[in-house]
Formats: C-alpha cells, structure tokens, sequence
C-alpha cells in the first residue's frame, strides 16, 4: 500500500507540473510558434517541473517527519512525474490534433528549418542535411501517436532524475 501522504502528494504536484507544462506550452503557442524551436524555452520547462519536484519531495519528507526511504521518495516523484506527463501530453494532443491542426505542419515546417541551420552552423555536408530534411519530411512529431511515443520517453527520463532525487532526499539511515 502507498501511503497516504504520498498519493496524494504526487498527484497534486503531478497535477501542477501537468498544467504548468500545459500553460507554458499554450503561451508559447499563443505568442510565437518559433518559440518552440527555442532552446531556452525547454530549459525554462525543466527548470519549473525540476523546481515543483524539488519541492514536491522537500514537502513530503518533511509531512513523514523525515523518514523517507529512497523507494518511497522514488514513488512520490514517479507518481508526480507520469501524472505530469501524462496531462501535458493529453493537453499537446488536444491543441495540435484538434484545436489547431495546422499549428502541427506550421511547427514541422520550422523545426526543419531550425534543423537545417544548425546543421550548417556545424558544417554538416549538403548530402546528410538533405537526407535528415527527407526523414523529418516523414515524420510528424505531433500526431497522437508520435506525442503518446515522447511521453513514454519522457517517463524514461523522468524516472533517471527520479532516482537521482530520490538517492538525495532519501533519509539518512542510522546503522551502528
């Protein structure tokens, strides 16, 4: 059984990562799809879903009067972060597959571009970009099932710096 405060941590701050992810992603659509192809915009996301799970776990330990065991601080995490993943995922769905399904060859149409220059910038031959352009061409990283793929990946990640996070705010045992 997950106890009590846990559960219910990781699904409320699961819940604030999924709609912060949410918003970030409707405000860079509402101010400017180049913004997507922005390096520092996915910092910016990192950065707060990071911060919401720092203070997801420092909340929790501090509620189980600091016993926290490195699989229960793994769990309040992985709980937060597929809860997360899962609503933002589900929210990108809705927007680029059924709002504004344009927004998604619009979005292919820049990463391409943004692609072929840093591609350029590294001197990448004209043969390799024009293959990697061919691929690209292919895909469409926005379908349903494409997005549903990246969440699966996303989960994967999330759990690596779930294990990390859960190594550091794990409670210190006390062995003689």
């Amino acid at each position: 059984m997950i106890n009590e405060v846990i559960k219910k941590n990781g699904i409320t701050y699961g819940v604030m990562i999924g709609i912060a992810s949410a918003l970030v992603t409707a405000t860079i659509y509402a101010i400017d799809l180049n913004l997507f192809t922005s390096w520092w915009m996915g910092l910016i996301s990192i950065a707060i879903s990071l911060t919401l799970s720092i203070i997801l776990l420092s909340k929790t330990k501090r509620e189980l009067n600091g016993v926290f065991p490195f699989k229960e601080a793994f769990t309040t995490y992985f709980i937060a972060a597929v809860i997360g993943i899962l609503i933002s995922t589900f929210f990108n769905i809705i927007l680029f597959n059924v709002i504004d399904p344009g927004a998604k060859d619009t979005l292919s149409e820049l990463i391409i571009k943004y692609t072929i220059g840093m591609m350029q910038k590294f001197g990448t031959p004209a043969s390799a970009i024009n293959e990697a352009v061919a691929k690209m061409k292919l895909s469409n990283p926005y379908s349903t099932i494409e997005l549903l793929k990246g969440s699966v990946f996303a989960i994967v990640v999330s759990s690596i710096f779930g294990l990390i996070f859960a190594a550091f705010f794990k409670s210190k045992t006390t062995q003689e």
